[in-house]
């Protein structure tokens, strides 16, 4: 499969970032566009999915950008990595419980990688590590065309969930690979592209 590959250098903001891939959709629709993989940060932003409910807010005083993808509220800002994509399963296997097991598996060798064991769970949407939480995965279909993607938590401020009741666990805690006792996180986009490419291509 021929994917095209971005990798942002620059924080790039949460609305220019959906607009981006709204326009992809629409080219893949058209045949006229590249399915895409997009590593990028974005700056300090809170969103929330189709799921969320404003009891979700601790702190009312934060902006909440509104999004239709899945899932409930989260936080994306710097030292995070966004893994956004945009794949058209008319092309391959349209079961998008199987896309986001290619999602969820990408997320666990990335991690592996750097020593850090993760896991799934089918009923809290996620990568999980010793029961807190360090990626957040969240994907709308539109004519079997999958995009939005998932977030990972390299070595981002994490207090700043504290605002919120993540993805709505208010039992669960959050995590990122630098409170995992990771401090030398080096090659994070190229591991990153080498591993998601290569599983969406097996796809």
């Amino acid at each position: 499969m021929n994917i095209e590959i971005k990798i942002s250098k620059r924080p790039i903001s949460y609305i220019a970032a959906i607009k981006y891939l709204k326009k992809r959709v629409n080219a893949i629709k058209m045949k006229k566009g590249k399915e895409l993989l997009w590593i990028l940060e974005h700056p300090t932003t809170y969103t929330a999915g189709i799921r969320s409910n404003n009891n979700e807010i601790l702190d009312k005083k934060i902006k909440i950008i509104n999004t239709n993808r899945g899932g409930k509220i989260t936080l994306h800002n710097p030292g995070q990595k966004i893994i956004y994509c945009v794949i058209n399963l008319n092309n391959r296997k349209k079961d998008i419980r199987k896309f986001i097991t290619v999602i969820e598996k990408s997320i666990i060798n990335f991690l592996k990688k750097y020593g850090i064991k993760s896991k799934s769970d089918r009923k809290n949407i996620g990568i999980w590590v010793k029961g807190k939480k360090i990626a957040a995965i969240g994907v709308r279909v539109n004519s079997w065309i999958a995009y939005h993607g998932c977030s990972i938590n390299i070595k981002n401020n994490i207090e700043l969930y504290k605002k919120i009741i993540p993805c709505g666990l208010s039992n669960k805690k959050i995590t990122s690979m630098k409170n995992e006792g990771v401090l030398d996180i080096k090659n994070v986009n190229k591991n990153l592209k080498d591993i998601f490419s290569s599983n969406f291509n097996k796809f």
